[in-house]
């Protein structure tokens, strides 16, 4: 496995935008902040659980300390492709990732049949610990969205991601699928994250508080959970009424 940046460690907040505000803000920012070289790009994410949903339901209840797994793609990938094992935590509001690179069926392999890894590195001594600590996790959710990231021009470190066309599905669980799904937000909503590694910079604070964009609480995977969730209780209530 090739050496790249496999651990991050920063804050995260994110935002909520109308169309409106979005374009607002893309204006406020055009001389602090820059695309970077990928423009848009689709993410496509499935994110592992317990048969009852383990994970997501103990993030929800937003605990200090909180953990997940997910397999990340960069586009729909196809066989030979890399993609990307990530366990990601978050500890009294500050965010650790790990990551490694996978070619496609190897990652598949791994975490869908738990077929060992003969080259092994810390990271995936960290992932084959979660493994073992949740021992029954399957494939539970499929979320891909586009992104638009931008970094500091004075500070690479501070980075802005734009999401939108967040959708969600809970079958073909294969990133080889392709993104499709519902739609998590509102059209032409988008969810904004500021990712920084210590305070928020003043100039950003300032422009936020000027368009009155503030942070909120929100997961994709919660969301998507809740959506399902929701979906579920509405088909048996249903069945119940014409039983």
């Amino acid at each position: 496995m090739s050496q790249f940046q496999g651990t991050f460690k920063r804050y995260e907040k994110k935002y909520l935008l109308s169309e409106a505000k979005y374009w607002l803000l893309r204006e406020q920012l055009k001389d602090r902040l820059k695309v970077d070289d990928y423009g848009q790009t689709t993410i496509c994410n499935i994110y592992f659980d317990t048969p009852n949903f383990q994970l997501i339901r103990t993030s929800m209840e937003k605990p200090v300390y909180k953990e997940k797994l997910r397999l990340r793609s960069y586009g729909t990938p196809t066989q030979g492709d890399t993609v990307f094992v990530e366990v990601k935590k978050k500890f009294k509001g500050v965010v650790y990732k790990r990551r490694e690179k996978f070619e496609l069926l190897q990652a598949e392999e791994y975490l869908y049949k738990r077929k060992p890894l003969l080259d092994k590195t810390q990271i995936t001594g960290e992932i084959d610990w979660f493994l073992r600590f949740y021992r029954d996790l399957v494939p539970a959710m499929y979320i891909s969205y586009e992104r638009v990231a931008m970094y500091g021009l004075e500070d690479s470190e501070v980075r802005v991601t734009f999401d939108s066309n967040i959708l969600w599905r809970e079958e073909e669980l294969w990133l080889e699928s392709g993104a499709f799904g519902s739609p998590l937000l509102p059209e032409g909503s988008r969810l904004m994250e500021v990712k920084i590694p210590g305070a928020m910079p003043l100039w950003l604070s300032h422009i936020l508080d000027e368009l009155q964009i503030f942070p909120i609480s929100f997961s994709k995977y919660g969301n998507g959970y809740q959506q399902m969730a929701e979906q579920e209780r509405n088909k048996k209530l249903g069945e119940r009424k014409y039983a």
